[in-house]
């Protein structure tokens, strides 16, 4: 029996542009972020958010939105992307015990950081190494890394290595990850690139890759996605430059890099970004006279995990992960939550690796080869991502890494400014901190040390919590002030800040009542309350002994500081630190 096909849709089901517009200004009324003049056509403005590249992010695409795209390309990974494992840490012994629980839970590669001085037939032994790749992060001295690395394969019973194998030289990005302002010498720059043909011809001989640009580098400075991408095809197209110079053709040499990006929390930027990635550099590579794919490892961004409420931490690589397998990453790395604290336990590990699991086996995130292909607002991030990075590139071609740099610091302090006004929130630090927790218990770890986390400046104060709290002056019922109560409270506990707070009070004399001598008090009220006796209340509690009076709202002059929505948080939470001190 055959049945006749609906219709994708019915006519009463196609709706246009201006009937979304109405619909979602409706909505935006109902929360008084339209007014009842403004035209529907506002919602664009109201839903489109910029990212800190100045590129927009709309609510929904349109077929508009693909006019005039300069790129095109998709990314070309089918079926489950390797599950890669970080492997760090001084032991070798516990490191190899971690790296075989790891493949035996279901992880498919191994991203191992190791010196000149690690014992890396300790932390290989038993590692099938024609089965699962390695992929080196070389501290020291690159070369005699990847000489220890050949030689503990060598006393091993294996064929070959896998061929995904990489010998990790990145010699531009550890320099950018020199953050002490000095200046990389001439003789250095020569180390550097000799020390890249001879792991290049390693690579070659052995049948493995060679070189790793890795763009978190850059990432892990505070830099922008645009940044990030423009960043890693510089290096790329200096490696290429380096290894033509030591007469190893563009085709082999495109052959031995693998790049390396960071996945964020923001999940379309992301997939944009990995987006992007593949087809810059198949530009590159076009120019170049080659056809090659860009090789993908994502990595979990290092910047975005927070030392404090670190579970939140699992949501926020998740999201990253759906992201970087979405964008079409070809491996990917989830750091375990607790990386912030300290050395991952067991546990950490296996929530980090089950992730892809999950995303892999269960959701099917992996079924389907760029399912965001051909969405308008995804295209449209994309091509923007693109072009711009593109831009990116010429300036580091001018320019340099100093210059770089210096660009950087600018997005730096610009994701700063929206952080310390918490337009940019960070949950579990600027948003619902909570005082009273109990961070776990961690080894100590200098992995990714230089690394400053976006939630730095918050968690600088929370690591030394003020020695005495305010006095919550609430005034009314609980119904009547808990908003700004609330509001006030999370505020200060961002900053390490506990509150004692007055509960409900009806007069003057109630909230005296409940005071003890805090000397900086805050009121939180309503506007009514405050008209009526928040003058009255302030005075007194000035009388009893504060020295220092805020206010939950709008300044006011019978108050000494303030606190409303849009306060830069952190130099309101200085300030009130200095007069608990």
């Amino acid at each position: 029996m055959t049945e006749t096909p609906l219709p994708l849709a019915q006519p009463e089901d196609v709706h246009t542009r201006a009937d979304w517009e109405a619909a979602t200004a409706a909505v935006l009324r109902k929360t008084r972020k339209l007014s009842d003049t403004d035209p529907d056509t506002a919602v664009w403005d109201k839903l489109t958010r910029k990212t800190l590249d100045g590129i927009a992010i709309t609510p929904i695409g349109t077929p508009a939105d693909l006019e005039g795209v300069q790129t095109s390309g998709r990314p070309t990974r089918a079926g489950a992307w390797d599950i890669r494992a970080r492997i760090a840490g001084p032991d070798a012994k516990s490191l190899n015990e971690q790296a075989l629980v790891d493949l035996d839970g279901g992880v498919t590669s191994l991203w191992v950081q190791a010196g000149p001085e690690t014992d890396l037939k300790t932390l290989l032994n038993e590692v099938l190494l024609d089965l699962a790749p390695v992929v080196l992060d070389p501290t020291g001295d690159p070369v005699a890394v990847a000489t220890a690395f050949l030689d503990a394969f060598e006393t091993g019973t294996y064929t070959n290595l896998h061929p995904d194998t990489n010998l990790g030289v990145d010699p531009i990005g550890t320099a950018l990850r020199v953050t002490d302002g000095s200046p990389v010498t001439d003789d250095e720059v020569q180390a550097h690139r000799a020390a890249l043909a001879v792991i290049a011809k390693l690579a070659i001989d052995r049948g493995v890759r060679g070189i790793v640009v890795d763009a978190t580098a850059a990432h892990d400075l505070g830099a922008s996605d645009v940044q990030e991408l423009g960043f890693s095809i510089f290096v790329a197209t200096t490696y290429l430059r380096a290894l033509a110079e030591a007469g190893i053709e563009p085709a082999v040499a495109a052959d031995l890099i693998e790049f390396r990006y960071a996945a964020t929390d923001e999940q379309f930027p992301t997939i944009a970004k990995l987006r992007a990635a593949r087809r810059l550099w198949a530009r590159v590579l076009e120019l170049s006279g080659v056809t090659a794919e860009q090789r993908q490892h994502a990595v979990t961004s290092r910047p975005m995990l927070t030392k404090y409420d670190p579970y939140v931490n699992m949501l926020r690589t998740t999201v990253a992960a759906f992201a970087a397998g979405v964008g079409g990453a070809d491996a990917v790395t989830v750091l375990p939550f607790e990386t912030p604290v300290g050395q991952p336990d067991l546990f950490g590990r296996r929530i980090a690796r089950n992730v892809s699991h999950l995303l892999i086996d269960e959701s099917h995130v992996a079924k389907v080869a760029d399912p965001a292909g051909g969405a308008y607002a995804v295209e449209k991030l994309t091509d923007d991502l693109a072009v711009a990075a593109w831009a990116e590139l010429g300036l580091l071609e001018a320019d340099g890494l100093d210059a770089f740099r210096a660009r950087i610091a600018d997005v730096v302090a610009r994701r700063e400014a929206e952080i310390v006004t918490r337009k940019r929130p960070i949950t579990g630090l600027t948003e619902f901190p909570n005082l009273a927790e109990v961070l776990p218990e961690r080894a100590p770890s200098d992995d990714g040390a230089s690394v400053r986390r976006y939630g730095a400046s918050f968690e600088a104060l929370r690591d030394e919590p003020a020695a005495a709290p305010v006095f919550l002056a609430t005034l009314g019922t609980v119904a009547q002030h808990t908003a700004r109560a609330t509001f006030v409270s999370n505020l200060l506990a961002a900053g390490g800040i506990a509150v004692e707070v007055a509960g409900p009070t009806s007069g003057v004399e109630e909230l005296l009542a409940s005071y003890d001598k805090q000397g900086v008090v805050c009121l939180a009220g309503t506007d009514d309350a405050y008209a009526e006796w928040g003058s009255a209340a302030a005075a007194a509690l000035r009388e009893a002994g504060a020295v220092h009076v805020i206010i939950a709202g709008k300044a006011t002059d019978w108050a000494d500081d303030s606190a409303a929505m849009g306060v830069d948080a952190l130099a309101f939470l200085n300030r009130t630190r200095e007069k608990l001190a």
